[in-house]
């Protein structure tokens, strides 16, 4: 339990922040036992919580006094980070990024850190911020775009080369300390960066950049980044002007010749000529279709300029109501910027100035405006009238080629002729896991693509091969023909596969797009950032398990306890030693043990 002082402590860091003022006696936060008990809550669950770094430890084993013995190094200043074990995994467009794999402690050490400089950081966050937050990420970044990117003549897009390899150590330690005034925190902070990596068995100094895979670099990378948002929001005041677009001239003598005209054939239907009334009528439309194609506001009022601006992680997109000239202009005004402020160069190849119809891709999707062109009814001079709706308004769509390369990476077949093949590496598994493998898939790229306007029809021709691949699998597992397959799935109106196991039957419904989910979440709503603090007195399942200090294996109420780790429940589903049994029935991929078990464990003697 935290201290009423502590406590007190904690829940001013983002006021404080708010105000501007220079945060000191971090440091010392560090000796709260709770904010380590809190740290191995929130990351214990990561898939790479039992990936050994350079040292050869991960987070398997932790314990009280292992908490202890972290603490006491960082008091007496001799906690030293191990250098990061770097692998590559494949990136999307085929080639590979460095991953950098910390030791067990140092994931520790820094999940604390991070816990610290978000709570100061996050309430001074730009609202135009969207990569690695909390109730942020690529949907919340999209419907802003999509809900407040009316009439946008240009967009400028800018990538960052190489941005978490480039990221300058002094500079950031430099932006971290207008905000803090804890010389020892920079400073574990500052050797956080300098640790090195290991790669092929030799050491590598870092003199730059944060390690990707690190569990505080997401936050750097944004306290980073957080200072071109600064500078945006003053480029953005600097080049808004005036309050709406000027009147359209020529729309407003239609106007005024549509009312004159209208009045006539009140006075021509008063004296019953019906033939006059009949010409006016004629010339009434022609007029009210000339100013349809026309738009009431001037789009090149030289008195209205506005800019939006949107960022997710290194990628962002800034919007620009004005001229191509202005475009260029402020792209220029950014790169100059990222050169001489955060020492960071822009991806020329991904950068440019594009008009809007055209769009961008972003966060895979095509972004772009589109013009309604719709009739509307209104009401003008108390009569029932049409107009045109010509708002500039974003639109998300789906690339083409995203489905045609997920398609090809998941071996439905061929996009392009529509060719449904079976994939040899599923027919191992039963047909119930290999539909559920299937509906994963379909499933994750769906809800992905749920806010793209018609991403049912988009995503129908996929959809086809997908559903031909999952028959063509399932037949081939059953050594059996598709219109066979097909029959045995059909069940009412849905498709479903049904397992009998002794006297019992599972339902395994197929995927159909009629199941995408509706995005009806507002902007506001998907962005409200609580105003809680999450981890002083909150407590996880594993930490009561750990705080009631009995083995879980043998039932010993002597410690010291540790924590055994596995990768995934698949690991311990078959297995038959009685510790295995005990995970995989109680579905945890964590058990509290008793140090002895837990070494008889490792040993293969349990």
């Amino acid at each position: 339990m935290l201290t009423e002082t502590t406590l007190r402590r904690l829940e001013t860091l983002g006021e404080l922040a708010k105000q501007g003022k220079r945060i000191n006696g971090l440091y010392r936060l560090l000796e709260t036992r709770v904010l380590w008990w809190q740290a191995y809550a929130n990351i214990h669950q990561n898939k790479g919580a039992v990936t050994k770094g350079a040292d050869g430890t991960s987070l398997d084993g932790f314990s009280e006094e292992r908490i202890d013995g972290i603490i006491d190094a960082l008091k007496k200043g001799e906690y030293r980070f191990n250098p990061v074990r770097r692998v590559y995994i494949p990136k999307g467009n085929g080639k590979t990024r460095p991953l950098g794999i910390p030791s067990g402690d140092d994931k520790l050490v820094q999940e604390v850190v991070r816990m610290l400089l978000e709570k100061i950081y996050e309430p001074i966050f730009s609202k135009d911020s969207h990569g690695f937050r909390r109730k942020h990420s690529c949907h919340t970044a999209l419907v802003q775009v999509k809900q407040k990117w009316t009439g946008i003549k240009w967009i400028v897009n800018m990538d960052i080369k190489g941005y978490f390899d480039n990221i300058c150590h002094d500079t950031l330690i430099n932006i971290l300390a207008k905000r803090i005034d804890d010389k020892r925190l920079l400073k574990l902070i500052k050797s956080m960066l300098k640790a090195g990596y290991i790669e092929d068995w030799r050491y590598h100094a870092t003199y730059s950049g944060t390690p990707q895979g690190g569990v505080i670099s997401p936050i750097l990378a944004n306290i980073y980044l957080n200072v071109l948002d600064e500078y945006i929001g003053k480029v953005k005041a600097g080049f808004i002007r005036g309050k709406r677009r000027g009147e359209n001239r020529d729309y407003r003598h239609l106007c005024e010749k549509v009312k004159r005209v209208m009045k006539q054939i009140d006075l021509l239907k008063l004296s019953g000529n019906e033939s006059e009334v009949e010409e006016a009528k004629r010339e009434l439309a022609l007029l009210d279709q000339q100013r349809k194609e026309l738009k009431s506001t001037d789009p090149m009022d030289t008195g209205y300029r506005r800019l939006v601006y949107i960022r997710y992680a290194d990628d962002f997109l800034i919007g620009v109501i004005g001229t191509r000239s202005e475009a260029i202009s402020i792209k220029g005004q950014v790169a100059e910027f990222l050169r001489h402020e955060l020492k960071l160069e822009l991806a020329e190849d991904k950068s440019g100035v594009v008009h809007a119809f055209d769009g961008v891709n972003f966060l895979g999707y095509k972004v772009h405006t589109y013009t309604g062109n719709r009739i509307v009814k209104t009401v003008r001079s108390g009569r029932h009238t049409t107009a045109r709706s010509v708002s500039a308004r974003m639109q998300l769509h789906i690339p083409q080629e995203k489905l045609r390369k997920f398609c090809k990476s998941k071996g439905y077949g061929i996009y392009d002729t529509f060719k449904p093949l079976h994939r040899n590496a599923l027919i191992h598994l039963s047909e119930a896991e290999i539909v559920q493998t299937y509906n994963a898939e379909m499933r994750g790229l769906a809800n992905f693509y749920e806010l793209a306007t018609n991403a049912k029809r988009d995503l129908n021709k996929l959809h086809g091969l997908w559903r031909g691949s999952l028959l063509k699998t399932l037949a081939a597992k059953r050594k059996s023909t598709v219109s066979k397959v097909a029959k045995s799935l059909r069940k009412g109106e849905k498709s479903v596969l049904i397992v009998t196991r002794g006297s019992e039957k599972f339902i395994f419904p197929i995927y159909s797009l009629k199941m995408m989910r509706e995005h009806h979440a507002t902007f506001e709503k998907i962005d409200h950032q609580p105003s809680t603090w999450h981890f002083t007195l909150s407590h996880t399942e594993l930490v009561q398990r750990m705080a009631a200090r009995k083995c879980e294996y043998c039932g010993t109420g002597d410690g010291p306890f540790e924590v055994h780790h596995i990768r995934k429940l698949v690991d311990v589903s078959k297995g038959k030693k009685l510790w295995q049994i005990a995970m995989a029935r109680r579905r945890r991929k964590t058990l509290v043990m008793c140090s002895p078990c837990h070494k008889k464990l490792h040993a293969g003697t349990l």
